[in-house]
């Protein structure tokens, strides 16, 4: 299926001059959804064994849950500041139109544990930068990231040199 078809660009939202990636549309699409699923796990799959995936607030534990589920693994939710019930560490991140603040419980995973990063869209790279900060801060590993649709044309690999990155979707 191409699921770049099933996708929306909605011009000027949040705010003018920004096309958002509007991934609803993929979601109310039962087929396009198993369809988004499987690729994704796929690719993880040629990431080799890990131990967890980390998702962000809230596109990312669209797809990252239902990933873990399939693939037998935990899952790390990473959110907004002040979200999470227990001990957090946090760090601050641009974002590609103001500034937040991500938290991860600080028994989210063991030293050593290999982790694999899921989320919607790669665009500036400042909300993945942000997630392996927190991992290895508690001695986590990257073992990849994967993305529902990549804008290649912001560069954001660049950003993330040295891990491995893969996308369903480049625009």
């Amino acid at each position: 299926m191409d699921l770049r078809s099933k996708l929306r660009e909605v011009k000027d939202f949040p705010k003018k001059g920004v096309n958002f990636i509007d991934i609803t549309t993929i979601l109310q699409d039962a087929q396009a959804l198993k369809d988004c699923i499987d690729s994704m796990k796929t690719k993880i799959e040629a990431f080799g064994d890990f131990d967890l995936i980390v998702g962000t607030e809230s596109r990312g534990f669209i797809f990252g849950a239902p990933l873990s589920y399939a693939m037998g693994k935990g899952f790390i939710p990473v959110r907004k500041k002040g979200k999470l019930p227990y001990k957090t560490i946090s760090v601050g991140y641009k974002l590609e139109y103001g500034e937040d603040i991500l938290e991860m419980h600080t028994d989210a995973l063991k030293k050593g544990q290999r982790v694999v990063i899921v989320d919607d869209l790669l665009a500036t790279g400042g909300t993945t930068k942000s997630n392996i900060k927190l991992i290895e801060q508690l001695g986590g590993q990257v073992l990849g990231i994967i993305y529902l649709v990549e804008l290649t044309f912001l560069n954001a690999r660049k950003e993330l040199e040295g891990y491995k990155i893969e996308s369903i979707v480049q625009y």
